[in-house]
């Protein structure tokens, strides 16, 4: 006779640790070729079995994702969103319960920096990063929530960035604010709803090597010299090389899957060593 154990392990194969949970992800697309996090997030999870419902405010930037998803051998589902709108958010979810039945796993993966202090900072702007980085955290969540207390079950995995836990070499006053808000927000909000089964994380990634850096950053921060900025941003990192989005991809598969199903309220920060330097 067959044992229980060889006769179950004959039949059944490894499905992928976020086998048939729907995931939605926003910010899924990327401002460039390359690795942007949202991307990386989507194809890294369908790689691992999720069905994933993807945004992005402007949708021809999912192209890429979708082909790369679709080479994982597994679903995705474009999506446009705003994430600072209530209305479009409630949109988001209301497309994504039609299309999928229920929402496991929420990343929130929109965001972007301004450069300058109080002073040189328009008060538009400010308001604007508030809303871009931070706010939007807190409409996503509004909408899924009672999703997953419905289901009894969920996980959500923010995504903020070690500009909110220290200096990381500029005055970008709003995004330090906001990025530092998302990893309480994330504390709180697990707390909240740990006794109904939804854990709440986040993901604190230091200076990647992502398209954002060369599209947008460079402008900022270095006169639009992409190597220049590479370099002043590897200088800080004690390991020798800079990561990039995949390297945040990996970390929020662990937090979104059922191997940290003890683990809640906490950050993971993927910066290579940058934060814990002392110079």
């Amino acid at each position: 006779m067959t044992s229980t154990a060889s006769s179950s392990s004959s039949t059944s194969l490894p499905r992928g640790r976020l086998a048939d949970k729907v995931v939605l992800v926003t910010g899924a697309g990327s401002v460039g070729p390359g690795w942007g996090n949202g991307r990386a997030i989507a194809v890294r999870f369908a790689e691992e079995g999720a069905r994933v419902y993807g945004v992005d405010r402007d949708p021809e930037r999912l192209t890429e994702t979708a082909q790369m998803v679709a080479e994982a051998g597994n679903t995705f589902v474009p999506g446009s969103c705003d994430v600072t709108s209530s209305s479009s958010i409630a949109q988001m979810v209301a497309q994504c319960m039609a299309e999928f039945g229920r929402i496991d796993v929420l990343i929130n993966n929109v965001g972007g920096s301004a450069k300058g202090g109080p002073v040189e900072m328009s008060e538009e702007i400010w308001d604007a990063q508030i809303d871009l980085n931070l706010k939007s955290v807190f409409l996503t969540c509004k909408h899924v929530l009672p999703h997953m207390l419905a289901q009894g079950s969920g996980a959500i995995v923010n995504i903020s960035s070690t500009s909110g836990m220290r200096w990381t070499g500029a005055a970008q006053i709003a995004y330090a604010a906001t990025k530092a808000g998302v990893i309480q927000f994330s504390r709180v909000l697990a707390v909240q709803y740990a006794k109904q089964g939804i854990r709440v994380n986040t993901v604190v990634p230091g200076q990647l090597h992502t398209p954002m850096v060369e599209v947008r950053l460079a402008g900022q921060r270095a006169g639009g010299d992409v190597e220049a900025l590479l370099k002043q941003r590897q200088a800080r990192i004690p390991l020798p090389f800079m990561g990039d989005g995949r390297d945040t991809a990996n970390a929020a598969l662990y937090l979104a899957c059922e191997e940290s199903r003890f683990v809640t309220g906490t950050e993971i920060v993927v910066d290579g060593g940058m934060s814990v330097r002392c110079d």
